[in-house]
């Protein structure tokens, strides 16, 4: 990526000009009008962004807009795409010859988010609101990253239950458009989100997951005022948001259900085959192929099975690979017995990597982390564990969720690897980095670049060497259990979506090579048919930090500074890869002349 420096643009077209030289008060003009207007773009679509959606507002923690939802009606949807094609327009109207490379830098970033916000437009998301990882019948769940410390707090979130059937039938009337459109999700997720409608028609409103923030109330807040609000939850539950759900579960049994497709493949919704592709790229920030990552996933999966045998050998296992597995899946000395020992061991874990971060990285994040138990009514259709970042100003902290449901399918061998890469030094340590680069713009301080952001989760899940973590050969199997899950994810996402694999097959290559439980695997696939492309981010990123790492070590020899190399790796905030290298490849050049 090019970074002229404007003093050595000015140089080159005006070589009697003292390298000493001040830049021409004209230049210095124009630089800066240009710094400005790039600025005034970034802040004003940043409170853009927040403004019309309250959501990603307050999972920043700004709470402005704490009293409502995003508007999710087409009318709404046609302005926000609009304000996206405006906001391109005003970035290509600024030369980015006149920035300097610090501003060349936030300038190509945003480039390349908004020009693929308005490519993903022609695909028309919105038409499917709903899967079996979330949508109007989970918007509860917003509630884990709101404040509840005073009245105004909870008189907020009754506003916004009270809102709720607005929400609801918006979401209605996109489904429906969704039908006309032939834009329908496959039938074997939304069988799922029958139950999730389900839990939110009750007949008592406190059973309700609206009226989680109620059952236990700041002291601060007055007890007769806290029963009084508690009184108008129970009205609104009662009267607004239940009715709405009953009405919306009748329109998702009788009408919507029935309509889903029977295929999986991305490529066989309207214009599936580029959205597809368009998919891959986005969540890749590469231009490789379907065929090209298919070709990947195979070579990692060979990898990764050969260093599986030898875990097999190591602690003495008679049987073949397959027969591991099921001993790894199976065998109840792998498993915690109840939810609350599970969570506990979780919590332990934690702290015992904590300690060891300063072996690997000289810069350690400000901003506290928890673990915290992912919400039961989602429990058993999501995901091993995820985090929620903090706050950016810091007034909330970072959060690792794990999955409780079913201790029996929670193998004790995958927490050290799960927790590396959820928490610390992964996930929390990248977003806590990134909010606290003072000199970034707040879109790149917040920004999310799944193949870097994950790329970094995978690679950290192996800095647990590095730690001196991974003294448990079993520890170590569950590492090469969740490199191996990656790499599969290469393998039956582009062969469900490009190669015409069925839901099947996919769960049957997964189970094949990977000891990872069938709840899991299950849950896995069907998160790659939900969401098309975002599992290849993974090991693709994990792939260039690990050549990066390699580069530096190979290029800066014996001066090679592996905590330093990690700083450089979140020194960047979240962006497309090819960022991340023109980044570590200038700081390997100045190293090596530091050294020189």
């Amino acid at each position: 990526m090019r970074r002229t420096l404007l003093l050595a643009a000015l140089a080159a077209c005006c070589p009697l000009l003292p390298a000493h030289a001040a830049v021409p008060a004209t230049a210095e003009a124009a630089r800066d009008r240009a710094v400005a207007e790039l600025h005034r773009l970034f802040d004003e679509e940043w409170e853009r962004s927040l403004r019309e959606s309250p959501e990603t507002a307050a999972y920043h923690g700004d709470h402005r807009y704490a009293d409502r939802w995003t508007d999710m009606s087409l009318e709404a949807i046609a302005r926000r795409e609009a304000a996206e094609r405006e906001a391109l327009e005003r970035l290509r109207r600024i030369d980015r010859n006149l920035l300097p490379p610090a501003e060349q830098l936030n300038y190509d970033t945003f480039l390349w988010l908004a020009e693929r916000a308005v490519q993903r437009q022609r695909f028309r998301e919105y038409l499917r609101p709903v899967d079996h990882q979330g949508g109007v019948q989970t918007a509860d769940g917003l509630a884990e990253i709101l404040p509840f410390a005073s009245a105004a707090d909870y008189r907020n979130w009754i506003a916004r239950m009270e809102a709720l059937p607005v929400l609801v039938g918006q979401t209605t009337a996109l489904m429906r458009e969704g039908m006309a459109a032939g834009s329908m999700p496959p039938r074997v997720l939304m069988q799922r989100v029958t139950g999730q409608i389900a839990a939110q028609v009750v007949d008592d409103p406190e059973a309700s997951p609206f009226y989680r923030p109620f059952r236990k109330m700041p002291d601060g807040i007055p007890a007769a005022e806290q029963e009084a609000l508690r009184a108008r939850a129970r009205e609104v539950i009662a009267t607004r948001v239940v009715p709405a759900y009953r009405e919306f579960g009748r329109f998702f049994e009788q009408e919507y259900l029935p309509r889903t497709r029977d295929s999986i493949a991305a490529t066989d919704l309207p214009d599936g085959q580029a959205y597809y592709d368009f998919l891959a790229g986005w969540y890749t920030t590469t231009r490789l192929t379907a065929d090209e990552i298919h070709r990947i996933g195979l070579e990692e999966v060979a990898r990764i099975r050969a260093a599986m045998e030898e875990i097999r050998r190591e602690v003495g296992f008679a049987g073949d690979l397959k027969a591991f597995f099921h001993h790894l899946r199976t065998d109840p000395k792998f498993f915690h017995s109840d939810p609350e020992r599970l969570l506990e061991a979780y919590q332990a874990l934690s702290k015992r990597v904590d300690p060891e971060l300063v072996k690997v990285f000289g810069t350690i994040p400000r901003l506290p982390y928890g673990v915290r138990p992912i919400p039961d009514n989602i429990a058993p259709d999501t995901t091993t564990a995820y985090y929620q970042p903090g706050a950016v100003d810091g007034t909330r902290a970072g959060y690792y969720y794990v999955n409780l449901y079913k201790p029996e399918a929670r193998p004790k061998w995958e927490m050290l690897a799960l927790t590396l890469h959820e928490a610390v030094p992964g996930h929390h340590f990248q977003f806590a980095r990134g909010a606290e680069l003072p000199d970034l713009p707040m879109f790149r301080r917040t920004a999310y670049f799944v193949a870097y952001g994950e790329g970094w989760g995978l690679y950290a899940e192996r800095l647990g060497y590095d730690m001196g973590l991974y003294d448990d050969p079993y520890d170590r199997m569950g590492q090469l259990a969740y490199d191996m899950w990656r790499a599969v994810r290469l393998v039956v996402d582009t062969g469900m979506h490009a190669k015409g694999w069925t839901r099947q097959q996919a769960i049957d290559y997964f189970l094949d090579n990977a000891p990872k439980t069938e709840q899991d695997v299950v849950n896995e696939i069907d998160r790659y048919i939900a969401w098309p492309g975002q599992a290849l981010a993974y090991k693709i990123g994990q792939l260039r930090i690990s050549a990066l790492r390699e580069e530096a070590a190979r290029e800066l020899g014996p001066a090679f500074d592996l905590r330093a190399f990690h700083d450089q790796v979140l020194a960047t905030g979240s962006g497309p890869l090819e960022t991340l290298e023109a980044h570590v490849r200038a700081w390997i050049a100045a190293q090596k002349r530091n050294a020189g």
